[in-house]
């Protein structure tokens, strides 16, 4: 059972982002990253499955050097290869283009399933996974929070609105993985030394056989990001119930404009 995680680092989700606008940009030089919370799950399940029934389990994270350290975490816990994904052009990709990266590094290894977290906790956009399932032309599964191998094929538990839902997907496929689908471990010491001085190589577009100029671009751009504008203070009625209530009354409807 070959298995491919794709892993996202993202901002710490205690980084203050309100506090890193700067000339309508996101400023995230000198913020603490981390690998993408969901993407910890995939990676347990699929750490798990290995256990049960032998394979391997291989990374991908397309990113610059700084990805090397989320791959190494992730390594610690008992993966057994990563690879960085990274070209200058990838800088300006949106999901698509994202997509078309790592399904053409899944082309090139020896898979049986591909799991990755349901969404990013920076964007929370989750579009990645279904491109990648497209772009490979896999089922997909996504919100998985339970998962049973049955042969050539899975039956998953995916969380829909409201409800759960059952279903049987057929290998290979993409799986998304969901909080609650399982409870990730801790990295040993040794595994930790183990990944130190790991070298883990990095492809570029020509070793998994891209044209970056044909690459997609994003159709949504960012125009500037801005801080919300503060509240204003707070008012004190004062008076009477009778007279506090008319008053209250009158300001919602006069400058609240909500009655």
């Amino acid at each position: 059972m070959n298995i491919i995680v794709l892993v996202k680092q993202v901002p710490d989700t205690a980084t203050r982002i309100q506090d890193r606008i700067k000339n309508g940009t996101i400023d995230l030089e000198g913020a603490t990253m981390v690998v993408n919370p969901y993407d910890e799950f995939a990676v347990e399940e699929s750490l798990r499955l290995k256990e049960r029934h032998g394979g391997s389990v291989t990374l991908l994270a397309l990113g610059p050097d700084r990805v090397q350290s989320a791959l190494k975490d992730m390594l610690a816990l008992g993966a057994d290869e990563a690879i960085q994904l990274w070209d200058p052009a990838y800088a300006d990709l949106g999901p698509r283009g994202v997509a078309h990266v790592l399904a053409a590094a899944v082309r090139k290894l020896p898979h049986d399933m591909v799991w990755t977290g349901w969404k990013g906790v920076d964007d929370d956009q989750g579009l990645v996974p279904p491109y990648v399932a497209h772009m490979l032309g896999y089922p997909h599964a996504s919100y998985v929070s339970s998962f049973e191998l049955q042969g050539d094929r899975a039956v998953v538990v995916s969380d829909v609105e409201g409800g759960k839902e059952t279903l049987e997907v057929k290998l290979p496929a993409v799986f998304s993985a969901q909080k609650g689908l399982n409870d990730v471990r801790y990295a040993s010491l040794k595994g930790i030394m183990a990944v130190k001085r790991k070298e883990i190589p990095v492809w570029g577009a020509a070793d998994v056989g891209l044209d970056v100029a044909g690459l997609p671009r994003p159709g949504l751009k960012t125009v500037t990001v801005e801080r919300p504008p503060d509240r204003p203070p707070g008012r004190k009625l004062e008076g009477s119930v009778e007279e506090m209530a008319r008053e209250l009354v009158r300001l919602l409807h006069e400058e609240a404009k909500v009655l």
